[in-house]
């Protein structure tokens, strides 16, 4: 943006109001700043000063006189005369010395009009003269500027500093180790990894939304390399995969400066105060700071929150006006007169177009076209759209809503779902950009009417509205590690109820922002049945990106489990076959671990095993649960330490999954799509689960009869099934044989893109335990610091 202005219009309030990057004319405030302090590649110099510079040449002791030099130029060309080494003098011209300092002067430059009464022979003769316009505008300056502006929006190296860690004995809590970490400021983070400004919404002083526009920037930038971490069937304790996700990036980058990006999910406030805690890592493999992680972050899940119960609310509402409402009264409150004047909005024509009605003029439709319009006829006993709420409250399992007298007898059973349960929170982690996100909103079947058609979002009208609750929402949360390196926090689904993985959105900007060397880590929740196969045979297929390697977690503990050991439970302590060496338990235990290592190879990805290590392993232990790992078909088998000791811990790690990227894969779904949805199902049983067959019951069969009539028989299948065991009986661990998979129900995310069938009794709401994690957080009102998360 170049200024040509009158000499009284050039105030500091319009020169600043000029962005300091297209400040063409240099003469912003904040330029002359850069340049006054050196920032030798931030600022932009005025084109005169620019132009009287390239003219003079050996300046060094030499005095040059500015007369008539005033403001930004004036300031601008004293600072780089000085630079090089110049003696400058200012001066007007009716200041009483000027003739001395004409004569005494090497060069003069005169930088506004001559008076009249100045004689060129008080210029002593040798002197170089210089006469320039102060508001010169050079096309030289104006492609310097271009062309910075054009490298500005590629790609940019990395220039990451770490933050230092000094690991203590005993490992402090969680949050103390956050608390002893001081952060980098976000944007100080964000210029660190190559992005602009503008590419970023500021939360505070450790978060920031980052805008889906640097897609398009860095377009032609190649990807950098793919890893999920996964793991082995957990305990009811987790076995800390996304400690093993952080620690990885760590490793990577602080130890071994190798550009790199985690990617998790944002974690549900029911688990932050139920059971299990937060999910922002621990030790000294965490993201920070944890309180802002496990809590809030930047209100996605609220908006989920919001968008969901909205829906919701329009459901009931629209029944009850069309039972209460004649078609005229109702097409006459739907298509109201503003002003006199009636109209259609944007989306009530297009939902005529959908029902061949191609009118635009409210008055012209019949009587009959009027119905179609009005009426949606949803047959309540067909709703599968559930309000929710982000807490474990197991008394909304099952309620009853319009029991008030204003609801005219409209009473039907209901229930509440956990937030992240939410179709809308499966949309937003699979979708690609803004408007794919608003045409999978418009798309979710909440309903079928009285015919057995499906009803929509779109078709109650609150398409736009639930995009505009979700339009922040949609943007990956920037955070960081302890050791400083970038983490993307976004979505949250679960991965026994939904299919458990970060953002498609977070993914694709971290593999362009790491550069074809790095590497984005990713986590799926639970065991490798769960997570890892969603992850390859719905997310992938979303994103379109194919995968590196698998790190599979293990832990000592958990093969224990399955090799025959009494039951973990959360809260209660180990016994005392988890806390000291039994290797017989161990090694009956790694058959879960040789079955998930299956089910990687299924995909063709190389499997490298990850085994977090615990104090109270013992060496033998853990040696020989990485000697049957690489027996059982593992890249490499690897120890991490960095649960104790950082990234350093996990360096070993970095370096097994850095040599298993470089293998070719071969990477492959599991099934077709184009399968009927019973085989799909029967495939994931029997190849992932290891179950003889599946039975469905009779309300499943009639499920996916009529979504293959309704058109939806080619999505892929995201099984709803507890992650406690490879079979659908939680007491059953190790590798269960010989069960048949029973289907309770089937229901379809049509705007997620996939039909998850219920296996065995899946709760969508969990429960509060006898002593939930509340009972220990807490906040002190001196500091303001909350207390008791983990």
């Amino acid at each position: 943006l170049a200024l040509d202005l009158q000499e009284s219009l050039y105030s500091s309030k319009v020169l600043n109001a000029v962005k300091p990057e297209k400040d063409v004319d240099g003469l912003s405030s904040i330029n002359l700043g850069r340049l006054i302090h050196g920032d030798a590649y931030n600022y932009l110099v005025p084109p005169a000063a620019c132009a009287v510079m390239e003219l003079l040449e050996d300046l060094g002791g030499k005095t040059v006189l500015l007369v008539g030099a005033s403001g930004a130029v004036g300031a601008a060309l004293q600072c780089m005369l000085q630079r090089e080494g110049a003696v400058t003098v200012s001066c007007q011209w009716k200041a009483p010395q000027l003739q001395t300092k004409l004569h005494d002067a090497d060069v003069v430059v005169v930088c506004s009009t001559k008076r009249d009464d100045v004689l060129l022979s008080w210029i002593k003769p040798g002197t170089t003269v210089i006469s320039c316009s102060l508001h010169l505008l050079s096309g030289k300056s104006v492609w310097h500027i271009g062309e910075r502006w054009i490298q500005s929006q590629q790609y940019r190296k990395w220039d990451l500093r770490c933050l230092k860690l000094q690991p203590l004995s005993p490992v402090p809590s969680d949050i103390e180790i956050s608390r002893a970490q001081s952060p980098k400021a976000v944007d100080v983070l964000a210029k660190e990894i190559g992005l602009l400004t503008d590419e970023i919404e500021i939360y505070g002083q450790t978060k920031a939304k980052v805008r889906l526009s640097l897609l398009e920037r860095l377009k032609d930038q190649p990807d950098g390399k793919y890893v999920l971490v996964a793991g082995i069937t957990p305990t009811p304790l987790g076995e800390g995969k996304s400690t093993v996700t952080i620690g990885l990036v760590q490793a990577l980058t602080a130890h071994l400066s190798i550009n790199s990006f985690a990617c998790l999910r944002q974690p549900s406030q029911g688990p932050t105060f139920g059971v299990k805690g937060g999910a922002a890592g621990g030790g000294y493999a965490q993201v920070i700071p944890m309180e802002e992680f496990n809590l809030h972050l930047t209100g996605d899940i609220h908006a989920i929150t919001a968008a969901n119960n909205l829906l919701a609310a329009a459901i009931d509402a629209r029944i009850l006006h069309e039972n209460t409402q004649s078609d005229k009264a109702l097409y006459n409150r739907l298509v109201p007169a503003v002003n006199g004047v009636r109209g259609f909005s944007a989306i009530q024509l297009a939902r005529l177009r959908r029902l061949g009605i191609y009118k635009t003029d409210p008055d012209t439709l019949t009587e009959e076209e009027v119905r179609k319009f009005a009426r949606l006829d949803i047959d309540p006993s067909t709703i599968t759209w559930q309000r929710v709420v982000d807490t474990n409250d197991r008394f909304l399992r099952k309620i009853t809503v319009g029991q008030a007298n204003t609801e005219k007898g409209f009473i039907r059973q209901a229930q509440f779902d956990i937030a992240v349960a939410s179709e809308i929170m499966a949309i937003l982690a699979l979708t690609t950009s803004l408007q794919d996100m608003k045409e999978r909103l418009g798309k979710m079947v909440v309903a079928n009417d009285k015919k057995g058609e499906p009803v929509t979002a779109e078709d109650l009208g609150v398409t736009g509205a639930l995009a505009v609750l979700m339009k922040d929402a949609i943007k990956p949360t920037l955070m960081q590690t302890l050791e400083g390196t970038p983490v993307f926090v976004h979505a949250g689904p679960f991965a026994n109820i939904a299919h458990g993985n970060s953002s498609v959105l977070a993914d694709k900007i971290a593999l362009k922002l790491v550069g074809e060397k790095g590497f984005v880590v990713t986590e799926a929740g639970f065991g490798a049945d769960i997570g890892m196969e969603k992850f390859f045979n719905i997310k992938c297929r979303a994103s379109g990106l194919v995968p590196s390697v698998v790190v599979l977690v293990a832990t000592v503990r958990a093969l224990k489990m399955h090799g025959g050991g009494p039951n973990v439970t959360a809260g209660a302590p180990l016994k005392k076959e988890y806390t000291e060496e039994n290797l017989q338990l161990v090694a009956g235990g790694c058959c879960n671990l040789q079955k998930q290592i299956q089910i990687a190879q299924l995909f063709g990805v190389p499997v490298v095993v990850a085994v977090n290590i615990f104090k109270t392993d013992s060496a033998a232990e853990v040696d020989l649960v990485c000697k049957i790992a690489k027996q059982s078909g593992a890249f490499d088998a690897v120890p991490c330490n960095h649960w104790s000791a950082g990234g350093g811990g996990a360096v070993k790690l970095a370096q097994a999954v850095e040599e298993a990227a470089r293998q070719k894969t071969s990477f492959k779904y599991l099934y077709s799509l184009e399968l009927p949805i019973v085989e799909k199902i029967r495939i994931i049983a029997q190849k992932v689960y290891g179950a003889q067959d599946i039975e469905l019951s009779p309300a499943a069969q009639s499920q996916v009869d009529r979504y293959t009539q309704q058109g939806f028989g080619n999505l892929p299948i995201c099984m709803a099934k507890t992650h406690l065991s490879l079979s659908h009986q939680p007491e059953r661990k190790g590798v269960p044989t010989g069960f048949i998979l029973p289907i309770s129900d089937v229901r379809a995310s049509i705007g997620a893109g996939f039909i998850y069938p219920l296996v065995g009794t899946m709760s969508t709401m969990p429960g509060l335990p006898t002593r939930p994690c509340f009972y220990d957080i807490d906040l002190d009102p001196i500091t303001e610091e909350v207390k008791g998360l983990f």
